[in-house]
């Protein structure tokens, strides 16, 4: 950038240099043939340090380079070590790093950067440490660790601060790398070089971040005072804080832990110790008004210090403070109410915001006139603040409203957008629904807004609160002028919304009816058809004497509608006019809750996806209506009541066998029905009388109580045989059953195709079949997972953590307890990234008896690829959740 800067100077075309940015109108494709300078016999340094700055700026403004042009640039670039100019070097280092090439095109520049790594030129080291530590892979780091543990208690501060860096780096991939430099980075938190004991610091909490124990070894080690410098000071500061925080108070004495480490380093030397120790001591949780004193008092010297920077940090923890402990805070009063003249506004404007919260009723009139003359000198993201805080302290003192509304009244009559008078409009609204003497005044105040009004959405929110707020005043005659203004002034919205405040007047004040009326049928002209069919629906309710028409239009402008808008709007669609009216309570009350994404043109591969997709719902819709249909046919199993689920076919025989047989599950809730579907693939061979003998060989909850043969089944041509089995009712059984096909074989005459009369009995063996927990659990697709888990009660619901072994991968894992739990997975959940190490799967379904059971599985795989699973399950019912993981465990 200052080589680009110092070309342009010399150049006597350029008359204002602060206007010019050497960077516009910049392209990659030209630029991309700049960097052809690269593969120049003669290199130009200055030249080329031009180029790769370019680059740089395009790669940070986002410009994306597809792999060849990526690579190009690369293979350029190394051809820059042979440069012996150290400017150069530097920017060819930044480009490594920042075009972070493949592990395929890493071995090109890493002897190069090894060369440098072990240069004479600690620029070169410290640098060729960072890129090298960025860009290679857990390999080639084993190779050069001996380097790197030498570069950590390098005499050179910054070799030594860069090889801590990158260890801060490394630790989140390669972590059992940096974990062998423990000895090395404590000798170097010794260094008498700030940055190195600041980032040996760091990267030593970072080592034992997880070791709780090790923690506050640390702590307690280093808090005698081997710190001396005034980063790493701040950083311990942190680290201390953190222990205290997990710690809690002493037992025995009550006291915290390293308090008095904290409270000594309020009298540091540095303000950036003090001030941090400072703020430390104000975060504690559960902190005393004994503990804050001498944060406050140092706080209240900053308070008056010449730098803005401290005054601001000061007012700022201050204002944190005063939300909880508003008393320990007042001694600070007068000092900052010096500040509400700063020139800093924000500092201003925490000031104001501070005394708001600490100040008592006497000191409200006070502060008002002081506001008064600042907020015209704010921008409208700090008058939001101070409003805020006015309306808090008229919250706290409701004998004040009447200076406090006169003043958010001033303030709304004054220019400014739409959040800061959405503010004031929301803050006024409070104070007339929490202080019942405001509400006069409120309304009175905010009819004089609305005169002058340019925001359409605060006019239709006061007009609604008029409405509703307004006939319950003593004096209701004088807001119908402010309203009817609106029908005559403003825009369609806001002139719709004044007729149904009107009619709300008409309805609860009988001695404005009349008037009402006429204002009303004035409406009938206006130009916009929502302002005429409101009016001409009012005047329908209010013109009907009947007292139960009046107290229908009273429900209707005053109660909530209780059913969707879509619903209605649907069942109007499809309403044929008749002499029967149009019900309301007909119109449906559920509506699906869906996801306001952004709408996009699907691609090819996505419209394929959702129709194949879209065809299997319907296929496995259909599929079961067809199950019912044909097990309610047979007159056994007509009486076992409603079908709850239908398995996928299991398989009893192995391919190309004599006879295929496969069986489906249907399961009641006291019933269990196996399906078997039965092909004869010998074509010189009619079965018949073909039956299938299950036997429970496992499980002591299933009683046979029907079979249905199969009269025949030549080849070619299946046919289902059934067997059915009572269990208890609404159970999760399981067993295991053995399973013997048995016929009547007739041979077959291959000429005629005519069978014998005659035949013989045979069986043959099928293999077992087993009832799993899964065959209870129906997948149920849930369209907002989030929603549906919360309206479970969380007091139902069940966790505990298991251990899946060594795995694959986490899909691997995840898969496997899908199977066994038999579920639907929600949110496109399924979808593991690759080489994740944690991830959350969620799932739905319903336990037998249509009783709903949600699954949140949090898993992670470790460096052994030993897999760990949190199993958190919400249901209608807590037996049900213990079910899952008793599935689980066995």
């Amino acid at each position: 950038m200052a080589l680009v800067q110092s070309v342009l100077k010399k150049d006597d075309d350029i008359e204002d240099e602060s206007e010019f940015s050497p960077f516009y109108g910049i392209e990659k494709s030209a630029v991309l043939q700049e960097a052809r300078v690269f593969n120049d016999r003669e290199l130009d340094a200055r030249r080329c340090a031009q180029v790769i700055t370019k680059l740089l700026y395009l790669i940070n403004q986002g410009e994306t380079f597809t792999k060849n042009e990526a690579t190009d640039v690369f293979f350029a670039t190394t051809k820059l070590f042979q440069s012996k100019d150290i400017g150069l070097r530097r920017m060819v280092y930044l480009m490594i790093k920042e075009i972070s090439p493949s592990n395929d095109e890493v071995i090109i520049v890493t002897s190069s950067l090894m060369k440098d790594m072990n240069s004479k030129t600690d620029l070169y080291r410290a640098n060729a440490i960072r890129v090298l530590c960025r860009i290679t892979d857990g390999g080639l780091l084993g190779q050069i660790e001996r380097y790197l543990k030498q570069a950590v208690v390098d005499k050179n501060p910054v070799v030594s601060s860069a090889a801590l860096v990158s260890g801060i780096h490394l630790l989140q991939s390669n972590p059992e790398i940096v974990k062998r430099w423990s000895n090395e980075v404590q000798e170097a938190v010794q260094s008498k070089a700030p940055l190195v004991q600041f980032h040996g610091l760091a990267l030593l909490h970072q080592i034992r971040q997880n070791d709780r124990l090790a923690l506050n070894k640390l702590v307690s080690g280093f808090t005698r005072g081997s710190v001396r410098f005034p980063l790493a000071q701040c950083l311990l500061i942190r680290y201390t804080s953190q222990v205290i925080s997990e710690s809690g108070p002493n037992n025995m004495s009550g006291n915290r832990p390293f308090y008095d480490f904290l409270e000594s380093c309020l009298r540091h030397k540095t303000d950036m110790v003090i001030f941090e120790a400072a703020r430390a001591i104000t975060e504690l949780s559960g902190v005393t008004s004994q503990e804050l004193a001498p944060a406050i008092t140092v706080l209240q010297l900053f308070l008056s210090s010449s730098k803005p920077v401290l005054r601001f940090a000061a007012v700022r923890t201050l204002n944190k403070v005063a939300q909880t402990h508003p008393l320990a805070v007042t001694s600070c009063n007068i000092d900052m109410e010096s500040l509400i003249s700063d020139q800093n506004r924000s500092i201003a404007t925490l000031a104001i915001t501070t005394l708001l919260k600490t100040g008592n009723e006497s000191s409200v009139d006070r502060l008002m006139k002081q506001i008064t003359n600042f907020m015209s000198d704010i921008a409208d993201e700090f008058k939001i603040v101070v409003v805020e805080a006015i309306r808090s302290l008229c919250l706290k003192f409701p004998q004040k409203y009447r200076s406090l509304m006169n003043f958010l009244s001033n303030i709304l009559r004054e220019e400014g957008g739409f959040d800061y008078k959405k503010a004031i409009v929301d803050s006024i609204l409070i104070l007339i629904r929490e202080i019942p003497d405001a509400k006069e005044s409120g309304l009175s105040h905010l009819c004089e807004f609305i005169e002058d009004c340019e925001f359409t959405y605060l006019s239709t929110q006061i007009l609604h609160l008029l409405g509703n707020e307004g006939p319950k005043t003593a004096e209701p005659r004088k807001y119908i002028r402010y309203v009817y203004n609106r029908v005559i002034l403003e825009n369609a919205t806001v002139r719709a919304s004044a007729v149904s405040v009107l009619a709300k007047f008409g309805v609860l004040i009988q001695s404005l009816k009349p008037q009402i009326l006429v204002l009303l049928r004035r409406c009938l002209y206006d130009h916009d058809d929502e302002v005429r069919d409101r009016a001409t629906l009012y005047l329908s309710l209010l013109t009907d004497e009947p007292e139960t028409v009046q107290e229908d239009a009273q429900a209707f402008l005053f109660q909530s509608l209780d059913v969707p808008l879509e619903n209605l709007e649907t069942s109007l669609q499809s309403f044929e006019p008749s002499e029967r009216p149009f019900d309301l309570s007909a119109v449906p009350k559920d509506v699906k809750p869906q996801h306001q994404v952004e709408k996009k043109a699907p691609t090819r591969s996505e419209k394929k996806a959702a129709n194949l997709k879209a065809a299997a719902d319907d296929g496995a819709s259909k599929l079961f209506e067809d199950y019912e249909k044909l097990l309610n046919s047979i007159p056994q199993f007509a009486g076992f009541g409603k079908l709850f689920k239908s398995s996928a076919p299991v398989e009893l025989t192995e391919a190309e066998t004599e006879y295929a047989v496969n069986v489906i599950k249907h399961v009641y809730s006291g019933h269990i029905v196996f399906q078997f579907n039965c092909t004869n693939t010998i074509s010189e061979q009619l079965l018949e009388n073909v039956t299938v003998v299950s036997e429970c060989i496992e499980g002591e909850d299933f009683t046979h109580v029907a079979t249905k043969p199969l009269a025949s089944m030549p080849c070619g041509v299946p046919g289902q045989a059934f067997v059915a089995f009572e269990k208890p009712e609404g159970s999760c059984s399981l067993g295991k059953f053995s399973n013997t096909l048995r016929f009547l074989v007739k041979e077959v005459d291959p000429s005629t195709g005519d069978a014998d009369e005659d035949g013989y009995e045979d069986e043959y063996q099928l293999e077992d079949l087993e009832v799993a927990s899964a065959d209870y659990i129906l997948k149920t697709r849930i369209s907002n997972f989030k929603n549906a888990w919360e309206s479970l009660d969380s007091d139902l619901e069940r966790v505990d953590e298991y251990s899946l072994g060594v795995r694959e991968d986490l899909a691997d894992a995840v898969q496997a307890v899908t199977t066994i739990l038999g579920m639907q997975t929600c949110e496109g959940t399924d979808i593991v990234p690759s080489n994740a190490r944690s991830h959350i799967w969620l799932l739905a379904g319903k336990f037998i008896g249509d009783i709903l059971v949600l699954v949140r599985l949090s898993v992670g795989i470790d460096s052994q690829k030993q897999v760990a699973m949190k199993l958190a399950v919400r249901s209608e019912d807590p037996a049900v959740s213990d079910i899952i993981h008793e599935i689980i465990n066995s």
